[in-house]
């Protein structure tokens, strides 16, 4: 995915209640292309909600957050973004092949192509399997192929490195480092601490 006009996601005085608990209150942030947010916290200190909130899945108790300058609900945001959550979101009775196609023909084509995304994510050869008989990291890898395949200029990953071991928390990391040099942007949460010293990575705690 190459991409050259810059993009900014910005959060001001995001504020979040759940069962009469707050949150995380007046949370600010500016995130331009090639820039990583990471969220950090404890279990319940809000990191979901903050990514829910950012992906549009719930509004924020207070505060806005704009998409290049307008409202996400007024820009091109949603087509825009892509979201890989803790479930891994693919078919388990459909094939590795099959589930990637479903994913491009509700996206528009990005960088890669199928077989060039599973190599990728080396699961060559798998392209004919039924998902559910693909070990847990495979399913995770399956996931996020289709950020390869589709074109997203921001990746929201809750989790992304569960059920990875090193070689698959190393090739993600490659690949994230990869999309923010070509213009990308990234907010994740993850109780793994990312080595990725050529991207810039901010970090929001949230306690």
């Amino acid at each position: 995915m190459q991409t050259t006009s810059i993009h900014t996601l910005v959060g001001t005085g995001l504020s979040c209640i759940r069962d009469d608990r707050v949150l995380f209150e007046e949370l600010n942030f500016e995130l331009v292309s090639g820039q990583i947010l990471l969220l950090e916290g404890k279990n319940g200190s809000g990191k979901t909600s903050l990514l829910r909130i950012v992906c549009g899945f719930r509004e924020a108790d207070s505060g806005e957050l704009r998409w290049c300058g307008d409202a996400i609900n007024d820009s091109s945001f949603f087509a825009q973004m892509a979201y890989v959550g803790h479930l891994d979101g693919v078919k388990k009775e459909l094939s590795v092949l099959e589930n990637l196609k479903i994913a491009l023909a509700l996206n528009s084509l990005g960088h890669y192509s199928i077989d060039q995304a599973l190599s990728k994510v080396h699961l060559s050869g798998y392209d004919d399997v039924l998902v559910q008989a693909l070990s847990a990291g495979q399913k995770r890898r399956l996931s996020l192929a289709r950020l390869l395949i589709t074109r997203s200029v921001l990746w929201i990953l809750d989790e992304p490195f569960t059920s990875l071991d090193k070689q698959g928390i190393a090739l993600i990391e490659t690949l994230m480092a990869e999309h923010c040099a070509n213009g990308g942007m990234i907010v994740l949460t993850s109780h793994h601490d990312i080595d990725l010293p050529a991207v810039d990575v901010q970090r929001v705690l949230l306690s």
